[in-house]
């Protein structure tokens, strides 16, 4: 399955609504587009309600734009999650550096 990606530009905040899977199959693809709206703005803000899967390649895009965002003084935050990517957040225990609460 594909992943959607819907755009919103608010100021220096890009924010992505996604929906779909990240995985492993579109991971790579996702990447220079999530890179490239980090680096045109102050602050990324990721909705992942609409995901329906999240693998780890998935997650090590999400830590990633994290680290990049920390790396530059910027901002990276997911601001809200679908069961299936919280899921898979929790099983890593990744809910801390993703400042999200635990499941």
């Amino acid at each position: 399955m594909d992943i959607t990606i819907a755009q919103e530009q608010a100021g220096t905040q890009c924010r992505l609504s996604l929906s779909g899977e990240i995985s492993i199959y579109n991971a790579a693809e996702l990447k220079p587009q999530l890179l490239a709206c980090l680096q045109d703005a102050e602050s990324l803000a990721l909705d992942l309600t609409e995901v329906s899967e999240l693998d780890t390649a998935g997650l090590q895009l999400l830590w990633l734009c994290q680290q990049e965002a920390a790396l530059t003084g910027k901002t990276f935050a997911i601001t809200a999650t679908s069961a299936a990517a919280m899921e898979s957040i929790a099983l890593l225990r990744l809910e801390p550096p993703f400042n999200l609460p635990p499941m």
